[in-house]
């Protein structure tokens, strides 16, 4: 019902961020939604202490659960579970959820309020005009709040530029943050997802392997590894991607159909559209071992 009065029935899947208290290897993080963009070197917040953040726009007596420092402990975790079971989340997302558990934020600690260049909306239309003309020059995160994400809108690559939606209207600083975006991964995230393509394809093919024994044929399939379990979703036929084409977007970045093997530009791009097996494959434990592999 809470959702229903935002009008955001998806935020219920950020519930899946009360697991990063168990991240219990680090002695402190920091979360970023994944509709962050970082700005500069941001590694002062690691000075910070459990929990700081930004105020929230909306209302700055809370903080906005996008971007904050937390300190990874089994016994937050399990607390923060029976919070929820027992008393929910004034706006069924978990920014309610947290902000009610950490309920003296606003009042105890000032140190913990992190400025709110650290975690500034892209989509706000500021009612202190000047303020954002003097201060939005050092913005360190830009957080891309509510429904439309910067993969959802076009891009053109020839001419380096975001194409707005006929029905959206769009202020320059939306669309400076925006550019911002689609040019950061243009540039550095879109040519390792190639080479990620390129490669997984050949792996593909040894998989498939043919073996002759004795006058028979046997096919064999190679099994999923334990780290990448098959999804228990059934893939869907996808269209070729053109590099040439005028425009892309980040939900149209696709490879040819695959009926037994999702590749992983397949796979990135179902989470890009919140297609999430969030009990399968893409379950916590699966995504900390894989972040795991890069970060140990």
């Amino acid at each position: 019902m809470h959702l229903a009065l935002l009008e955001r029935l998806e935020l219920g899947v950020t519930f899946t961020k009360l697991h990063c208290w168990t991240l219990t290897q680090y002695s402190k993080c920091v979360f970023m939604d994944a509709d962050t963009l970082v700005l500069c070197n941001i590694d002062e917040l690691f000075d910070r202490e459990e929990l700081s953040a930004a105020p929230d726009s909306g209302w700055p007596d809370c903080f906005n659960s996008g971007v904050f420092v937390f300190k990874p402990s089994l016994k937050t975790y399990n607390l923060l579970l029976q919070f929820a079971n027992e008393h929910g989340s004034f706006d069924g997302g978990d920014q309610g959820l947290l902000n009610s558990f950490f309920s003296n934020w606003a009042t105890t600690d000032i140190n913990k309020h992190l400025p709110f260049l650290y975690n500034l909306s892209s989509s706000v239309v500021y009612t202190y005009a000047p303020a954002f003309q003097y201060f939005g020059k050092d913005t360190k995160v830009v957080h891309f709040l509510g429904p439309s994400k910067p993969w959802n809108y076009k891009y053109n690559p020839q001419t380096g530029t975001v194409i707005e939606d006929s029905s959206s209207s769009l202020s320059n600083s939306q669309l400076c943050f925006l550019q911002l975006w689609w040019t950061t991964y243009s540039s550095d995230v879109l040519p390792l997802l190639e080479k990620t393509q390129e490669s997984s394809e050949p792996q593909i093919q040894r998989e498939e392997s043919v073996q002759k024994a004795e006058g028979s044929l046997e096919v064999h399939i190679a099994e999923p590894s334990e780290s990448s379990p098959e999804p228990t979703f059934n893939p869907t036929p996808q269209e070729t991607v053109k590099m040439d084409d005028v425009t892309s977007s980040v939900s149209e970045l696709c490879i040819q159909p695959n009926p037994e093997v999702l590749s992983a530009e397949d796979e990135r791009r179902k989470w890009e559209e919140g297609h999430i097996d969030y009990l399968g494959k893409d379950a916590f434990e699966n995504i900390k071992k894989k972040l795991d592999s890069f970060l140990l």
